[in-house]
């Protein structure tokens, strides 16, 4: 007997007929003889809908607030798959994320995870229940409810999983698995077979939206058996998440470690942010960042230029939800450390190329900035690690410059 962990997604249970077609899933995988437990999100655009109804009570609705408000999506999709359930004639309990165990932080909108205390799920599983957890959501020491941020079923179902040593999580999604690239931006793209976790974690960060960044980070951290797969086509396995990802050996004939780009992300939902002329001596750039820090804001590209005769420009991006907090914050630190003054730019987005392989090519980012530069596209800034190149570029040539790339690496071919 196994005991899996099934997330499924909004798209998944937007209505009653998909609600039924999950506990379908769910029942045949509870009649295989493996202990299951299942995570939801909220139906369909439900979040959404939850923050639009908010606005028109309020312009200033408190972070706590609103928490309790959408904590209340997910509940709906709970119980409502229960029911399902039971109506098939299974043993099911529904939990919210406090019931659960599931204990955060209290940053509001988005907590972390300190902890899950498991007993009632264990207890419940003993008594051959399903248990159907609410994601997104868990509660403070305090008891306070709280939410994950937007992608916080993928990181309850993946933690949960790590609680609960389970041998295998599933995550449920409305696509068929990961893909090379946006297959809506690129007809070609392929469905990937397996990924490693460090390629799966790069991408997913990089503006991939099958798996969320922080539940890609805790699957690699615990070691988690991960499948990403279609709630729509159960019969197709998905793609497979695990540690040596497309560095696969193949036939005989075939080059072993072929693959150096495994994919092409594009995130659209960045903005720069420039502080001009600031003073080149030690102590200066943490200046700028501690106070954005303290405010749980999270800085992506950091570049600062060549020192001109003692100072210098300092740019980074950001989640453009965040532009004009930071500029906020910003404009004060500027004035304090008496720079030029600052400057943004919301039209732009990180286009990127990831692979495990890739630091054992020569040359891949010579033929990533040749076929942007056929496009005619200018890259505004570079950041690289052993597995991924992340260029800037404006956001009307994001999916131009997404196409070059996949065509570019040749990975719509096998």
């Amino acid at each position: 007997m196994a005991l899996i962990v099934q997330k499924f997604g909004g798209a998944s249970v937007a209505n009653p007929q998909r609600i039924k077609n999950v506990a379908c899933i769910v029942q045949k995988t509870k009649q295989n003889g493996n202990d299951v437990v299942v995570v939801v999100s909220a139906p369909g655009d439900t979040t959404d809908d939850l923050i639009k109804l908010s606005s028109g009570i309020s312009s200033s609705v408190s972070d706590r607030e609103m928490d309790m408000l959408l904590s209340t999506g997910e509940q709906v999709s709970i119980a409502l798959l229960a029911m399902a359930l039971q109506e098939k004639g299974e043993k099911t309990i529904s939990l919210s994320g406090g019931q659960a165990g599931i204990i955060t932080d209290g940053i509001y909108g988005k907590a972390k995870i300190i902890k899950i205390e498991p007993r009632h799920i264990l207890s419940n599983l003993r008594k051959g229940k399903i248990v159907i957890i609410a994601g997104f959501q868990g509660i403070t020491m305090d008891g306070e409810i709280t939410t994950l941020g937007r992608g916080g079923s993928d990181t309850t179902a993946v933690a949960l999983a790590a609680a609960l040593n389970a041998d295998l999580c599933e995550i449920y999604t409305d696509v068929k698995g990961i893909y090379t690239t946006d297959p809506r931006v690129v007809s070609k793209a392929r469905c990937l077979p397996c990924i490693s976790y460090g390629e799966v974690l790069e991408m997913a960060s990089l503006g991939a939206k099958v798996l969320h960044p922080r539940a890609a980070e805790i699957a690699k951290n615990f070691n988690i058996q991960l499948r990403v797969r279609s709630s729509f086509d159960v019969h197709n396995e998905g793609t497979l998440v695990q540690g040596r990802g497309t560095k696969m050996v193949r036939r005989k004939s075939q080059q072993i470690e072929k693959m150096a780009v495994a994919g092409v992300a594009a995130d659209k939902n960045q903005a720069k942010v420039t502080i001009v002329n600031v003073p080149d001596r030690p102590g200066i750039v943490s200046k700028i960042f501690e106070p954005i820090a303290s405010e749980n804001i999270s800085v992506d590209m950091i570049i600062q230029n060549v020192s001109h005769r003692g100072f210098a420009d300092v740019s980074f991006t950001i989640n453009r939800s965040e532009l004009q907090k930071v500029l906020r914050i910003v404009k004060k630190v500027a004035k304090e450390i008496k720079s030029k003054g600052v400057t943004s730019a919301a039209d732009i987005a990180k286009v990127s190329i990831v692979g495990a392989g890739m630091y054992s090519y020569p040359g891949v980012a010579a033929r990533m900035f040749t076929a942007l530069a056929r496009q005619r596209i200018n890259i505004e800034m570079i950041s690289t690690s052993e597995i991924k190149i992340s260029c800037v570029v404006k956001e009307k040539q994001a999916d131009l410059a997404v196409k070059a790339l996949h065509r570019e690496f040749r990975l719509d071919k096998k």
